[in-house]
């Protein structure tokens, strides 16, 4: 009976995120505040009360999603007690400071750093990304691999049957109209700001290898399954190189998440905003208990 927390990405904002926290628990009352001096600006104000669009900025959403998550994890106190811990993208970041490995101070910083370095790769490189339906993970890959007027690949492996792709729009569009006729449910793009998890993100891998690099990472209290992999991880210096590769590389949830159930995982706790993940895992294995705490 091991005990897996897991802990969502970019989308699952919404507003009034949080906001349960921060009025009635002291510890994550003073986090948040501590948040805000860190970020320059008072996240909380539109965490709590903005609107869609500002909480929608990848300068705001991720580190948004990183607080509500961290900040769960905290409140939960002697409650969390995880056998092994995982996130989605930049829930990976969540995970790691969950699980000690970076500190909450230096899991912020890195996470605003990756979002800002984000948002200029997109700036550079207008790209999207598109979900893919009902289409076994080998024709998608045959599908992206056939385009030739751009980069297209697959960048979120998040349940059979739904895979995310990732390029340049041009690119999206040929393989979205060849992967309807291959017979994908739906092959539709997603209201993103740009290509995450491909190639086009290597302008912000770059720029992110020097702040992981000059970041000091502990071995975590249990086993990080890391998206590049997904295969369980406790050294510092194989985290922080999956930590770069992660930005250009596929997120393998699936995998990741059947290799969890392997080495023993029965129960997944999602921390964060939405229940985005608690799907995930039961249409990766429907036997498996979920729950979640927002």
């Amino acid at each position: 009976m091991k005990k897996a927390f897991v802990f969502p990405g970019q989308g699952a904002q919404f507003v009034g995120m949080g906001k349960d926290l921060y009025d009635n628990n002291p510890v994550a009352h003073e986090l948040f505040e501590r948040a805000n001096e860190i970020l320059g600006f008072r996240i909380t104000d539109i965490m709590f009360a903005g609107t869609d669009e500002e909480l929608k900025q990848t300068r705001v959403t991720q580190p948004a999603i990183f607080l509500h998550s961290v900040i769960l994890a905290k409140c939960l106190g002697d409650e969390f007690r995880p056998d092994m811990v995982a996130g989605h993208s930049l829930g990976e970041f969540s995970a790691l400071v969950a699980a000690g490995a970076l500190s909450f101070d230096d899991g912020l910083r890195l996470v605003s750093a990756r979002a800002q370095a984000m948002q200029k790769a997109c700036d550079i490189h207008p790209s999207t990304m598109a979900a893919v339906l009902a289409l076994p993970d080998e024709k998608v890959e045959e599908v992206c691999a056939s385009i030739d007027n751009g980069i297209v690949v697959c960048a979120n492996y998040n349940c059979p049957g739904q895979i995310v792709i990732s390029g340049e729009v041009e690119a999206i569009d040929a393989a979205c109209a060849k992967l309807l006729e291959a017979g994908a449910k739906r092959a539709m793009k997603l209201k993103v700001g740009g290509a995450f998890h491909s190639p086009c993100m290597e302008p912000a891998r770059a720029e992110l290898a020097e702040a992981i690099a000059a970041t000091p990472i502990n071995e975590p209290i249990c086993p990080v399954y890391q998206n590049v992999d997904a295969l369980p991880h406790t050294d510092p210096a194989e985290i922080k190189a999956n930590l770069v590769a992660q930005l250009t590389a596929p997120v393998r949830w699936t995998q990741t998440v059947r290799n969890m159930i392997a080495d023993g995982a029965t129960e997944f706790v999602e921390l964060g905003p939405g229940k985005v993940l608690q799907g995930l895992v039961a249409k990766i294995d429907k036997a498996i208990a979920t729950s979640g705490r927002q």
